[in-house]
This record gives structure tokens, sequence and C-alpha cells, in this order.
């Protein structure tokens, strides 16, 4: 299979417009990044194409870090033999950039967890969907919770199962000792966000209360 032509020469014109509006405007900016970074702020979010953090927070190249998955998961720590992907840019981000806030950012219309939620991949075989099932069975207790309560389907219980998978990605952010230890420390904040994407409204996760509220 062949790139589509109109695709990759819409790639083609978005570099040019950054080079033109972005790159030499920002040239003294560039500059120094060359040099290395120093972001204050690590961002774990979806891969989804409508939901880029950058966006969301509107920041300049070089001030988050960021890492996309499939519903922007955190596994727990473990130390089993495999590809241990964000634990590995957690661990770069935590140790050697020394983030002071990590933020993991859940959105609306989520279609890992809608997936997770009605389990419609459960026993795909790798590359049919089965890849996707053992991602997101990360997923699996907070499924009965939230099934228990708001059923299977339905924009509400999807709502709830995409905010349940920030607040478990925050509970496995903290079984990570180095960040156990830093948080503990008051050197490192953990944040659980939300973007409806509907409305573009940002919610923040309080803890206390386990709700998120909206960006006033």
């Amino acid at each position: 299979m062949t790139d589509s032509p109109s695709a990759f020469e819409a790639l083609n014109a978005g570099y040019m417009r950054f080079r033109e509006k972005l790159w030499h405007p920002q040239h003294e900016r560039w500059a120094r990044l060359k040099d290395g970074q120093s972001p204050k702020v690590m961002v774990i979010s979806c891969s989804d194409s409508r939901v880029d953090p950058a966006q969301v927070f509107d920041v300049d190249p070089g001030e988050i870090f960021v890492v996309r998955n499939v519903a922007a998961m955190v596994p727990p720590f473990e130390t089993t033999p495999g590809h241990h992907g964000v634990s590995a840019a957690l661990e770069f981000a935590v140790q050697v950039l020394e983030v002071e806030e990590i933020v993991v950012l859940g959105h609306g219309m989520c279609g890992g967890c809608q997936a997770a939620l009605s389990q419609q991949m459960l026993g795909a075989e790798p590359g049919k969907g089965g890849f996707i099932a053992d991602w997101i069975d990360l997923l699996d207790e907070a499924r009965e919770s939230v099934a228990a309560e708001h059923g299977t389907e339905g924009r509400k219980a999807e709502r709830a199962m995409e905010q349940a998978a920030v607040r478990v990605s925050i509970e496995n952010l903290r079984s990570f000792p180095c960040i156990n230890v830093k948080e503990g420390k008051g050197k490192l904040r953990l944040r659980g966000a939300f973007f409806a994407i509907s409305d573009g409204v940002l919610h923040w996760l309080d803890e206390d209360s386990g709700n998120f509220q909206p960006v006033a």
C-alpha cells in the first residue's frame, strides 16, 4: 500500500507553513533547543489524532515531554522481561529531565476506553485486535465498577470509563519507586486531566473527591 498523494502533499505543505510561521520567527528558541531540553512537565496522553497536548495547553517546543499511547495508559511498575516503552519514558522524564509535574490527559470519545468497556476485542488474535485487547486489560478492574453503576453502553458509561482510566494511570504511576519517593518529598506532582472533545473544556481531577472539575 502506498501513501496517498494528497495526504503526503498535505504534510509537505504543513512543513512549509511551519518553516515560515514558526521556525524562522523563533529561530533563537530553536537554536537554544539544539543544546538540550529541560521541560518541567510530562504529559501522558492518548494517541487519538483529535487530542494534541501541545494544542490543548498551547505550549511551545521544549515545554512539555509527551508520551502518547492507546487510552493514555500507564502500566504498573514491572521488572519482567519485555519492552517497557512507557516505563522507559517515565524513567527518563523523572530521573534525567527531573520534571516537576506529570499529567495524565484522558479525553472524551476515546476508542480505547470504549473497547475496554464493551470488551469487543476480547480474545482477538495479535494483529487483529489482540494487541489492543492486551493493552486495555489494564482497565479490567475499573471496568467492573463502571459497568456495575452505568452499564456498558451510552455516553454516560463511556465518560465514566474514560475518567476511570485516568485514575487507574495515576494509581499505577505511584507504583514506580522513583515517582513515589519524589512525590513524597514534594519534588513531583501528579495530576489527572480530562479534555472533552465535544465542547473543548478541560477538567482537572480533584483527588480528594475523585471528581473532575472543569477549568473556570
